[in-house]
């Protein structure tokens, strides 16, 4: 009798621990989802593109600023006359301050994408206030005095980067195309162009990273993306610019 007691209580101890374990995945799994959805989060806005009927997007260029391509995306922009928004990392910005003064002076869009580029996920908020906060006072040593938008390294976030950007009312800012995400497309300089150009729609956030020195397809697909997204009928604005187009 006793060990059939034994038995019973093995069982349910067994089945306790294997509920347990499920719920624990399922969670874990749920809040990885969160920390990489472009659409969702527990706090404050997240923005991927636009609601507008406008044909308008947004080319934006993360990481950086390194001198094997900063300057060659920017010649590019200059050449075709196209505002972009830059989201740059704080240490790469404190290494090459005279890159980010040549990207505001050129009167492009500076956002923040942390400091060490930590995937903020399991962070403490003291440590994303510091993330943010010391590349806030790079981007303003550059001169750029505008709205400064946060991305996320990697597009990862869950807890405490939402929260902190809540509450000093700022949006989280993600995007909807991102040919440099697919190995197959990001080898060639015309799949990357062509891949953005069909993809775009009207509200569209790119992101493109460009400026490291293997990114030569990506600098080299810059230009015939944004000729093949005018011949579409798309005008370039900055991010901040985009959300103004939300609704109309």
């Amino acid at each position: 009798m006793l060990s059939i007691f034994s038995s019973r209580r093995v069982r349910k101890w067994t089945i306790g621990v294997a509920l347990t374990l499920v719920v624990l995945l399922g969670s874990g799994f749920g809040l990885l989802k969160v920390a990489n959805s472009r659409t969702f989060q527990f706090f404050g806005d997240i923005v991927d593109r636009v609601d507008t009927s406008q044909r308008v997007v947004a080319l934006t260029f993360d990481d950086g600023p390194d001198p094997a391509g900063t300057q060659a995306v920017l010649d590019v922009l200059a050449d075709r006359q196209v505002p972009a928004t830059f989201f740059l990392i704080g240490r790469d910005l404190a290494a090459q301050p005279d890159l980010g003064r040549a990207i505001a002076s050129a009167g492009h869009e500076i956002g923040n994408h942390t400091f060490s580029h930590e995937r903020m996920v399991g962070v403490t908020p003291g440590f994303v206030a510091d993330e943010i906060e010391r590349t806030d006072a790079l981007i303003r040593a550059t001169g750029y005095s505008g709205e400064i938008l946060v991305r996320p390294p990697n597009g990862k976030k869950l807890f405490a980067l939402p929260h902190y950007l809540s509450e000093h009312g700022r949006k989280t800012i993600m995007w909807d195309v991102e040919p440099n995400s697919y190995p197959e497309i990001d080898r060639s300089a015309t799949a990357i162009a062509d891949y953005a150009a069909t993809h775009v729609q009207p509200g569209s956030i790119v992101v493109l990273h460009a400026m490291y020195a293997g990114r030569e397809a990506t600098r080299q697909a810059l230009g015939p993306m944004i000729d093949q997204l005018r011949q579409r009928g798309y005008r370039f604005v900055t991010v901040s610019q985009l959300l103004g187009y939300q609704g109309r």
